[in-house]
């Protein structure tokens, strides 16, 4: 049987009074950007995240712009980040007018290596933005430890509701960085059905800077304290985020348990290495994402028995032609180049059938075993 990638009709299909309900709420009030459903949303998410502040936003990409914006980024400043990650990470540092700097990954992770983080470390950095890749937080607490006084940018975009054992307690994804950033893009855990992202912090003066950026500068009217950016997050977006945003525990758990199916079955196939989990981190899975040998063969038998299956990401972003100014060569980032070349993703959100996940590992065995 044909199993795509992500259906995410199968989810609709199990909350669509809840959403329609909310949605209609919205269309009869005829308040449809920020207003009452955005606060709210903003509410339950600083809930979820355990924070002071939450500050809805047009995207996930606008997200980052923003906290860039907020810590000062421009013109002469560095900010250091992972090359392993989406173009929205390093393509906002840019934009916000400040120079990516790119050091490698984790190679069991795929998340930053903290300790290349610190040896990046210059007189002009202004940040360092951890991603929590395919829905495992980075380890936060050592970059903090080992980047002292320089702001923290979670890149949070995959994570929301993920949470990591630190120094004793479970933090959350987007609990203790300076700024935290969420994506609701569609194909997220916890998606809207457009663009809309988040932004959270700890701190009442980084929370109103960002307020009045994401509305052109000010907080009142027609009246601008700074030229900002039109990064408002409409109200219906904000309705359907609220209808799902129960669920996301849920779902999130049946990720995990689709996974651990996968792992299990997989576990035999000296070809395919599953995805290493940081004990001290509970993943929220957003990508199932192995490696393996042989991946084009494997992609071509995958899309012959119509098995959804991707590469996040197949080239690093230090060696992206956009980024050649900066002056990085392949081999700057190895671990990251080696990823590139060796990742693929296989379907696990929630809705998946024993008999589609079984589907699927049929077809990833039948190939290493032929």
């Amino acid at each position: 049987m044909p199993v795509p990638l992500l259906d995410l009709k199968a989810q609709y299909a199990t909350i669509r009074d809840e959403v329609i309900e909310r949605i209609m709420g919205v269309v009869d009030s005829q308040v449809f950007i920020l207003g009452d459903e955005v606060a709210r949303l903003e509410e339950e998410v600083a809930s979820l995240s355990r924070v002071k502040h939450a500050i809805a936003c047009a995207s996930g990409t606008d997200a980052l712009l923003l906290a860039y914006r907020a810590l000062e980024a421009g013109p002469g400043t560095e900010i250091i980040t992972t090359p392993f990650t989406f173009f929205a990470t390093a393509g906002t540092i840019h934009n916000a007018g400040a120079r990516p700097v790119f050091v490698d990954i984790e190679p069991k992770t795929f998340n930053i290596d903290p300790a290349a983080a610190r040896g990046a470390v210059t007189s002009r950095t202004r940040a360092v933005v951890p991603v929590d890749l395919f829905g495992q937080m980075a380890a936060i607490e050592c970059i903090q430890d080992l980047l002292p006084g320089i702001p923290v940018v979670e890149d949070a975009a995959q994570s929301i509701g993920a949470r990591r054992r630190v120094k004793g307690r479970d933090v959350m994804a987007g609990e203790v960085p300076t700024i935290g950033t969420f994506s609701f893009y569609p194909s997220k855990n916890l998606g809207g059905y457009g663009d809309g992202g988040m932004m959270v912090t700890q701190d009442d003066a980084i929370a109103e800077r960002l307020r009045r950026l994401r509305t052109h500068g000010g907080l009142k009217t027609y009246y601008h304290e700074e030229v900002g950016f039109n990064s408002r997050l409409d109200s219906l977006q904000a309705a359907v985020l609220r209808a799902k945003l129960p669920h996301l525990e849920t779902w999130s758990e049946r990720r995990r348990e689709n996974a651990q199916y996968y792992n299990e079955a997989f576990a035999d196939v000296p070809d395919v290495v599953t995805p290493f989990v940081d004990p001290n981190n509970v993943c929220i899975f957003n990508q199932y994402t192995l490696r393996v040998q042989n991946r084009e063969a494997l992609q071509a038998h995958l899309n012959g028995r119509k098995i959804g299956n991707y590469v996040y990401y197949p080239l690093a972003l230090h060696l992206q032609p956009c980024f050649a100014y900066l002056g990085y060569k392949e081999g700057a980032c190895p671990e990251a180049e080696r990823a590139t070349k060796e990742v693929v993703s296989l379907p696990v959100y929630p809705e998946l059938t024993r008999n589609q996940l079984d589907e699927v590992i049929q077809a990833v065995r039948e190939f290493y075993k032929r």
